[in-house]
């Protein structure tokens, strides 16, 4: 699945300052980059970092006060596969590879040892863990109101459940962290997404299941075969789509993702259709 995706940003930046963005497309094995460019307006030469992980930061500085605009444009060929939920079962952590361990644990954002009792009383009965997260993700978007502006950088988890209302970021750290507290290791994921509306940058998360990562989005806004991977992380300070550090203000944020070429039929989650869908 082709798509073309872009993204903006724009900064008033006061006096010196580095940025550290992230908002490259992830090449992966079946997360292919056709072509892509990457400005700055005024220029400045960047840099693309070589991290741990497989998120593409790229970093620059300005150098002086300046009103500064990021565009980034690029095709993307998407592939992912369908497995049947009945076989996206608990894996034992013996059999686990050691690059999933860190996704147990309680995050910034995503106090899983605080769910603990919330999440078992809800979902723990349930065998299945492709069934379970269907459910805790069903509970989210029918108990948590999606409501932009409602809630601030600091919003973690349990301020999601106590309040019931936040945007993409806060519904996709709450599906974590109940996952998490029902030993399911769960990642955030942040991306471009077809038919959002407005366009904007996307946050959802995968669990590991079955010995893959399955994709879920509680906000149920976009088709799950729509999405263009820009990174993990353990929850949204891993991911963030822009690291500064200086005195700048932004002005200008969007996102778009439109498709490229090939027919489209989008894919949800319902109780007709048992099927994990993973990005590779």
């Amino acid at each position: 699945m082709k798509f073309s995706v872009s993204g903006a940003l724009s900064y008033q930046v006061k006096s010196a300052a580095t940025f550290i963005l992230n908002i490259h497309a992830l090449r992966t094995p079946d997360q292919s980059v056709l072509k892509e460019t990457f400005t700055v307006d005024p220029h400045s030469n960047s840099e693309e970092l070589v991290a741990q992980t497989e998120n593409r930061f790229v970093r620059f500085e300005v150098t002086e006060s300046a009103y500064v605009n990021v565009n980034y444009h690029a095709v993307i060929d998407t592939s992912y596969k369908q497995t049947a939920g009945h076989l996206l079962t608990d894996v034992p952590v013996m059999q686990m590879d050691n690059t999933v361990i860190p996704y147990f644990f309680p995050s910034r954002y995503c106090q899983s040892d605080k769910l603990f009792r919330f999440a078992h009383n809800k979902f723990g009965k349930i065998d299945n863990a492709f069934e379970k997260v269907c459910a805790l993700t069903d509970w989210i978007h029918d108990n948590v109101e999606y409501l932009s502006g409602s809630t601030t950088s600091q919003t973690s988890a349990y301020d999601t459940v106590t309040e019931q209302a936040g945007v993409c970021r806060d519904f996709a750290h709450l599906g974590i962290a109940l996952c998490r507290a029902l030993d399911i290791p769960a990642r955030y994921f942040t991306g471009y997404a077809y038919q959002l509306n407005p366009p904007d940058f996307h946050a959802c998360f995968e669990a590991f299941m079955g010995g893959q990562w399955v994709i879920f989005d509680a906000t149920k806004l976009v088709p799950l075969n729509g999405l263009v991977k820009i990174a993990t992380g353990r929850d949204a300070a891993e991911a963030a789509i822009a690291s500064i550090f200086g005195d700048v203000t932004s002005t200008f944020i969007s996102a778009s993702c439109q498709l490229a070429a090939d027919s489209f039929e989008p894919i949800y989650y319902d109780s007709n259709n048992p099927i994990g869908l993973t990005y590779l």
